[in-house]
């Protein structure tokens, strides 16, 4: 068993963050999509790019042209994506085929220059895909319409999308993190552009509202962003892969602490599968 270096370390930060995205999501209630990825983005923004604005680093403000692009097409398109996948298909199944995207990210990393397959990543890739699996496979079936199979479409290419995002990155690992901030910036500036002409105005705003849409700024497209970005660029990208499978875990454990959701065996069977893929990949 090899020891996790310090960006695979802070890349699993990432994944913690991540397991707040449910409970801060419901707390925005009946908030239009877009407003809410506009609204994080400029907050998780700010909060990337503020550390080379402190220190009065400029030059690392500046994204390389395939850096931009990257990141246009991984944050922003994976998003848009996602939430028109969860609008036009049921829930559950629609998050489950996006959280595919572990998976493809042990897969996509054989690509990678001296990347190779390890049988003991795939076998706890799959392993976390059965833990998700045990914890959404009560809901499924739900859903056989036209509009629905569009959704199931739109969620594996989500998967796609942010798969091969976060393998990309390791090819741009010369433009800083920091620079990450100024792409989600102008991703927010889109968002909002694509809410104006295709969601109705919001107007019940309320404290909830306002404590999710903090929790997400900060959180998943802040900080998750730049320990992501850092994971990507210089960790263990096939064991991050892995362990990303805990991130669902985790959030439906936090929904059950807040009363959102209720406990079950299918909760703790799952959580066991999550540890023990993740104890075989690190072996790998």
């Amino acid at each position: 068993m090899h020891a996790l270096s310090r960006p695979t370390l802070i890349g699993l930060g990432a994944i913690g963050i991540w397991s707040t995205l449910a409970l801060f999501t419901a707390m925005t209630g009946t908030m239009p999509p877009l407003l809410t990825t506009s609204i994080c983005f400029a907050i998780g923004g700010c909060v990337i790019i503020s550390p080379a604005i402190w220190r009065r680093e400029w030059a690392k403000l500046q994204p390389s042209l395939p850096a931009f692009l990257l990141g246009l097409y991984g944050p922003f398109g994976d998003t848009v994506i996602y939430f028109a996948a969860l609008k036009l298909a049921p829930p559950a199944e629609a998050n489950l085929i996006h959280y595919l995207w572990p998976l493809l990210i042990v897969l996509f990393a054989t690509l990678l220059p001296g990347g190779r397959l390890r049988p003991a990543h795939l076998i706890g890739a799959l392993m976390g895909l059965g833990a998700l699996l045990l914890l959404v496979g009560g809901k499924l079936g739900s859903g056989t319409s036209d509009t629905a199979w569009l959704g199931y479409g739109l969620a594996l290419l989500g998967a796609f999308v942010w798969a091969s995002y976060s393998v990309l990155s390791r090819l741009v690992v010369s433009s800083s993190t920091e620079s990450l901030g100024v792409t989600i910036l102008v991703a927010s500036v889109l968002a909002y552009l694509l809410h104006r002409a295709f969601e109705a105005p919001y107007e019940t705003w309320s404290s909830a509202n306002l404590i999710g849409l903090i929790g997400l700024g900060l959180g998943s497209q802040g900080l998750a962003l730049i320990s992501w970005d850092i994971g990507m660029k210089r960790g263990d990208v096939s064991f991050l892969g892995v362990a990303s499978y805990s991130t669902p875990v985790l959030s439906t454990v936090l929904l059950v602490l807040f009363g959102y959701a209720p406990a079950g065996w299918g909760l703790a069977a799952a959580c066991a599968l999550i540890v023990c893929g993740a104890v075989i990949a690190r072996k790998g």
